[in-house]
């Protein structure tokens, strides 16, 4: 077993090039760089119009190679929910989008082994800070009212009935 090298990158989902960032950075590893690059497309194209972050780990002396895909941004995530470009400028008076409670416990799904959050409760309430933020509402309200309703125990039996189907 040879020495192991890793090169990670934020690529466009399914539609990764040979080009930089990439071809500079396998090249010199004599690997077949458009294997990869095929590779990388094939396990990303889910995530079609965001930004996903990879690695690619490649054993220097086989030229095998492995492809870890992460998930997207939450913020990505939620722009790809609603088909806009970006968040709002100013989240306070501009609000660029509404989703459902259901779109954001699907995108706290998504995310949730990588969230600081310990359950599934706590990572929607995550996510919605991030809505926040971002100038989108949840069910046509502030999200800071679903998050204070979820605290509330106001959304306690579909958030439970959603973890046991997960």
């Amino acid at each position: 077993m040879g020495e192991k090298k890793t090169v990670d990158a934020l690529l466009p989902g399914g539609q990764a090039t040979a080009g930089p960032p990439l071809g500079p950075a396998l090249g010199p590893l004599g690997v077949n760089v458009l294997a990869i690059v095929n590779k990388i497309n094939e396990v990303t194209k889910s995530f079609a119009g965001m930004k996903v972050p990879v690695k690619i780990t490649v054993d220097t002396e086989t030229k095998d190679f492995e492809v870890t895909v992460g998930t997207p941004t939450t913020s990505a995530l939620i722009v790809s929910e609603l088909g806009i470009k970006k968040g709002s400028g100013n989240p306070k008076d501009e609000k660029v989008g509404n989703l459902s409670l259901e779109q954001i416990i699907r995108i706290s799904k998504v995310k949730h082994h990588e969230l600081l959050s310990r359950d599934l409760k706590a990572a929607v309430k995550e996510v919605l800070g991030t809505c926040v933020s971002m100038g989108v509402t949840v069910d046509d309200k502030d999200p800071r009212k679903i998050q204070a309703e979820i605290a509330e125990g106001k959304h306690d039996a579909s958030l439970v009935e959603k973890e046991s189907n997960s």
